[in-house]
């Protein structure tokens, strides 16, 4: 689904208008969505999902900045809250600024204002760039003043972010501002086997646990494999068994 330009009127724009934006090869994953998050109670991640599920309501954080390692979930809860909020009829946009940090930002930000629900993905690619830092410092202020609602992500938190603008660092912690955890081995497993689960495929833990000690450890590799599995799995109309990753998977 490529979101640029973004035709859909906003509920909270009373003229109906979204403006054009400059057309970009940015899309959304079908698999990102809250359901297919695993949010173990303990991490905290569960209070994260609920704060960006209710980012649109009227008393919801209009700005909430997440952070955490590699791997952790920052790309799949900005493109679920997207999802989310779509659903609800209300209109977005995702920007994964490490893919766009060679296009001008002000042309980039130009009328987002118009738009309920901003994502930018991966802030720390654009920052030390003056041109950037002042437009999403100007960005912010418009959307402070049109009410509309902001989720950024990078791999460190505002205050360790090399931010050269005194004004955008104040920005950037203007809200809500969550570390997402990172899943330990025995919560990879569990991440495993519920993706399995919701893609109808039955995954035994002996199984899940060979796939674990082999692929890559991070959850994206590990989906990856999932999904690989899915079309071995249907194409020879096999269950996943050890012998039967270990060949489609070259194990």
């Amino acid at each position: 689904m490529t979101l640029l330009p973004k035709q859909k009127p906003s509920k909270k724009n009373l003229s109906g208008q979204v403006p054009q934006q400059i057309p970009l090869p940015v899309s959304l994953s079908d698999e990102a969505t809250f359901g297919n998050y695993y949010a173990p109670e303990d991490a905290g991640n569960t209070l994260v999902i609920n704060t960006l599920k209710e980012m649109l309501q009227d008393d919801g954080e209009r700005s909430v900045f997440i952070w955490g390692a590699q791997g952790c979930g920052l790309t799949h809860l900005l493109q679920a809250a997207c999802h989310s909020a779509e659903i609800d009829g209300y209109s977005v946009q995702y920007l994964p600024l490490d893919e766009l940090s060679e296009f001008p930002p002000e042309a980039l930000f130009d009328g987002l204002e118009a738009i309920d629900l901003i994502c930018l993905d991966g802030i720390e690619h654009v920052l030390g760039k003056e041109s950037w830092e002042k437009a999403l410092f100007h960005l912010f202020n418009r959307l402070r003043d049109a009410d509309k609602c902001l989720l950024m992500a990078a791999s460190q938190g505002p205050h360790e972010l090399p931010v050269q603008l005194p004004d955008l660092r104040s920005r950037l912690s203007w809200g809500l501002v969550y570390q997402i955890q990172s899943l330990d081995d025995e919560q990879k497993l569990a991440a495993l086997q519920m993706r399995a689960k919701r893609m109808g495929l039955e995954l035994a833990a002996d199984v899940a646990q060979f796939i674990l000690h082999r692929a890559p450890r991070g959850t994206a590799q590990l989906f990856e494999a999932l999904r690989n599995l899915d079309h071995a799995s249907l194409k020879e109309q096999r269950r996943l068994t050890i012998p039967f990753v270990k060949q489609a998977l070259n194990y």
